[in-house]
């Protein structure tokens, strides 16, 4: 027998991701070796101390029943700590910090929390897959406000029709961005504050890649602007910043109203999270900060390798702020779609095309930092010798002979 599913279940997107590891699984599965460039799945270990901190808190009694609904309160007063020393926000362990399985929960609960059925949640194009299925699971209609690459990757509010603008229950951020690598400024978080309190909505800013801001530039925070624990709130994630993917810990801070419809939310849908993990998760905010640094300088230097040898290619591409990704504009001629599958059919180099992002994507790819500096070197020489801006070359001047 089989049963049809509910028509939310029916109207998800599909998960990029998967389709994108399922793509890259089918060529190695015929032997072919790829050099996954798409993903973002960190590849640095966990730090020992955090690890230690894990098998230590594993055999303690109190982590071998049900933690408390709202998080142990060690771990609420990590994240606080964490929070004042890093952005200088003060924060109400009981009312202005929830805890959760992964940020993901929290992109999804989020919308969740606050949005009816028919409500409107603004983001941006392109913007994480995500945003669009937590607004499709809460019911709610999206719109999408455009950033270009002229602009930072920084939308400009001016552009939301005032109809629309006055609908708005929820605006999603992410800066440091997903896929574009772009890193807001203050002032650019002053102009989103004051479009919510114009308009009165909240204001969700995803800090997934909080930790890593290049050429000494240090991520801000939403809540670090006057008016962000007014309207807004900003989800946290341990597995960027101590490479702590695969632990599913991460946490909401901002907003007492939000945080507290959030909660409410989070103990029917998901109930709690594993105490010794919330332990690790403590250790890790508490802990040396040095190997955070580091990893950024890493991904800086990873960044400024791959930008490096795709350039002497021909590739006229643009370095990232931030992240662990870079965002780059495919050669004329191509579409992502079309340049993703020649990267992959012709040097054996996987790249997510970005149209999986939104419509602002269809002329980029995401290409991922995640793999080491000769793995990113490799891939640029598999690049060149697949001989593919040779042929962009030959054709732009071919181009150029015809409009002469």
């Amino acid at each position: 027998m089989d049963f049809i599913p509910s028509r939310i279940v029916t109207e998800l997107p599909g998960n990029y991701f998967n389709a994108m590891k399922a793509k890259i699984a089918l060529y190695r599965s015929r032997g072919i070796d790829v050099i996954d460039l798409a993903s973002g799945n960190p590849d640095q270990p966990t730090p020992e101390h955090i690890v230690a901190a894990l098998k230590e808190a594993v055999d303690k009694p109190e982590n071998q029943g049900y933690p408390p609904f709202y998080g142990k309160s060690a771990t609420l007063e990590a994240i606080a700590v964490f929070y004042q020393r890093e952005y200088g926000v003060a924060l109400d362990l009981e009312t202005e910090v929830a805890v959760f399985s992964g940020s993901g929960i929290g992109v999804v609960g989020i919308p969740q929390s606050l949005l009816n059925p028919g409500d409107l949640l603004l983001t941006v194009d392109p913007a994480y897959p995500a945003y669009h299925a937590a607004a499709a699971l809460a019911g709610a209609r999206v719109h999408t406000i455009p950033a270009y690459e002229a602009e930072g990757f920084l939308p400009d509010y001016g552009t939301v029709p005032e109809e629309l603008a006055r609908q708005v229950k929820l605006l999603m951020l992410n800066y440091p961005n997903n896929p574009t690598g772009a890193v807001a400024t203050a002032e650019f978080f002053e102009r989103t504050l004051d479009f919510a309190a114009r308009y009165g909505f909240a204001v969700l800013n995803d800090f997934a890649y909080g930790a890593f801001g290049f050429d000494g530039h240090k991520p801000v925070s939403l809540l670090q602007q006057p008016g962000g624990k007014e309207y807004g709130i900003e989800t946290y994630t341990a597995s960027k910043t101590f490479n702590m993917a695969g632990w599913r810990f991460g946490f909401a801070v901002g907003n007492a109203s939000i945080i507290a419809a959030l909660k409410h939310y989070h103990t029917q849908a998901y109930s709690t999270v594993f105490g010794a993990v919330q332990d690790a998760a403590a250790a890790a905010l508490l802990g040396p900060q040095e190997g955070v640094a580091e990893l950024g300088r890493l991904y800086e230097r990873r960044r400024d390798v791959l930008v490096a040898g795709l350039r002497e290619l021909g590739w006229e591409i643009k370095a990232p702020q931030g992240t662990f990704f870079a965002w780059f504009r495919v050669p004329e001629g191509y579409t992502a779609a079309s340049f993703a599958a020649c990267l992959l059919d012709e040097a054996q180099v996987a790249v997510a095309e970005g149209g999986g992002f939104g419509a602002q994507g269809r002329e980029y790819v995401r290409v991922s930092l995640v793999n080491s500096e000769d793995k990113l070197n490799e891939a640029v020489d598999r690049i060149a010798a697949a001989g593919i801006f040779k042929r962009v070359k030959l054709t732009a001047g071919q181009e150029a002979v015809r409009h002469d």
